[in-house]
């Protein structure tokens, strides 16, 4: 192998070490919009085991056909039933693609640069299924795995079908299979993959002959950075937002917009058309009167890129993040209930007013609509959809949105495969755009994040040369 390259080693099938008991899940009001993204690809930078490229590919063997008898949906395909237009996870153990590569030129030393660097592009060579809309589970697998030797450390690289999972998901299936790895004999967190809940619905999402397009291009020249802060950071930030109440509100706030679902009203102006969903889950705690941390960092990046994009005072801005709704809804849904239980938050403001006021009036309108998020608003967003079943476009239409993605509350380090925390959390290129953010925790925990933000490069240089926001970053 030329050693400035990276080969593919190897490719197998891996199929769950027990059949399934479970035949098939419908797909809900929360996963059929996904079905329009492309696939989750999110992965663990592990320092280097004491095993050879032989052992070390049968014991991510072993592990994972073990993981996939407690995942059995993750090892099937997608189907649409041709009488009734259902779509549903057909869990007949089709099983998942295992590929081994190695990039011996790589080194962590190159893979985790110092700060003021940007993201190495060769994360996005660790994944697989690159550009794939999760509509193609129908023939393609919902889940590989890379596995890809690097000079002093293993990178291991999850593709996964957004339609299937959100983060929460995802993370307990990853979080599932290192356990495994680690010897555990019973799994500590068992998903549920109850279908009776309020997104359960008769509703008909009809595709286009061939299903789907992707609705961003992808092509667009884009930089990607990790921003750094740590707990003491955030708390000061969080002081902030919370230290003076904004005394004065848009004419008509946030939580009356969507109260009003005038969200697909925003769309239609602006050319597109939303559903109400977004790729993750940013707050899993019932809200507080009290901004919190998240909202608070959220806020002050709101405020920094908008003023990166030097936008004109009346133009609007939107901030998408997404709400966990396991816990909003009555009955409550599992904590780990698989799939899509998710929905989109979209806060909308003015350059101009976002930027003349101070932080806490930012932060203000996006905790308002995670207040305002309750199980009423839930079940209105499951009608609205039901009234108008549409797919999810993902992106940046205007060029003043953000779209917050992942979330800092994921357990992502606690994935040790028995031999040491991770090193690093990555992710691949799927989903990205300008403005799309991932929130990450840092790697020594206690309330640290990690942001990894995609920008246009005239507009990420704008952020780094933002005296507020880099005050924040370390």
């Amino acid at each position: 192998m030329p050693s400035s390259s990276m080969v593919i080693v190897s490719k197998q099938t891996v199929y769950p070490q027990n059949n399934s008991a479970i035949k098939s899940l419908k797909l809900s009001v929360s996963d059929l919009p996904m079905l329009s993204c492309q696939y989750i690809q999110k992965g663990v930078l592990l320092p280097a085991p004491l095993l050879s490229s032989a052992s070390l590919i049968s014991f991510f063997k072993l592990s994972l056909s073990k993981t996939l008898s407690h995942f059995p949906a993750l090892a099937g395909r997608l189907g649409t039933d041709d009488a009734t237009g259902h779509v549903y996870i057909l869990c007949n153990d089709a099983g998942v693609d295992l590929y081994h590569a190695k990039a011996s030129h790589l080194s962590t030393a190159t893979l985790i640069p110092p700060p003021d660097q940007d993201i190495p592009a060769a994360y996005r060579r660790f994944f697989q299924l690159d550009d794939t809309l999760s509509y193609a589970g129908h023939h393609k697998p919902l889940v590989t795995i890379q596995i890809t030797e690097l000079a002093d450390a293993v990178f291991v690289g999850c593709t996964m079908n957004h339609a299937v999972v959100d983060g929460t998901s995802f993370w307990n299936f990853f979080n599932t299979f290192a356990e495994i790895a680690r010897g555990e004999s019973k799994i500590s967190r068992a998903p549920d993959f109850c279908r009776d809940t309020v997104f359960d619905s008769p509703a008909v999402l009809a595709f286009p002959a061939g299903g789907p397009s992707v609705t961003f291009s992808g092509d667009e020249p884009l930089r990607e950075k990790i921003f750094h802060f740590s707990r003491e950071a955030i708390l000061r930030l969080k002081s902030r937002a919370n230290n003076t109440k904004p005394t004065q509100k848009p004419q008509v706030s946030s939580a009356e917009i969507m109260s009003k679902q005038s969200n697909d009203n925003w769309a239609v102006a602006h050319n597109c058309k939303s559903n109400g969903k977004l790729t993750s889950v940013m707050e899993t705690n019932p809200p507080t009167a009290e901004i919190s941390s998240f909202q608070s960092l959220c806020a002050q990046l709101w405020r920094s890129v908008t003023r990166a994009r030097n936008l004109a005072p009346t133009k609007m801005t939107t901030f998408r993040m997404a709400v966990n709704c396991r816990h909003r809804i009555e009955p409550r849904l599992a904590p780990l209930y698989f799939g899509n239980g998710i929905q989109s938050i979209p806060t909308f403001a003015t350059s101009g007013e976002l930027l003349a006021n101070d932080l806490s009036w930012g932060a203000d309108q996006l905790h308002d609509n995670v207040v305002a998020h309750d199980d009423a608003t839930v079940r209105r967003g499951v009608k609205d959809w039901e009234s108008n079943p549409r797919l999810f476009p993902l992106g940046n239409f205007d060029g003043a949105m953000i779209t917050m993605g992942s979330s800092p509350r994921f357990p992502m380090y606690d994935n040790d495969f028995g031999w040491g925390r991770p090193l690093a959390v990555r992710s691949g290129k799927a989903n990205k755009f300008d403005g799309k953010i991932s929130a990450f925790p840092g790697r020594e925990g206690n309330g640290s994040v990690d942001l990894e933000v995609v920008l246009a490069p005239e507009t990420m240089a704008g952020l780094e040369n933002d005296l507020e926001f880099m005050q924040y970053v370390s």
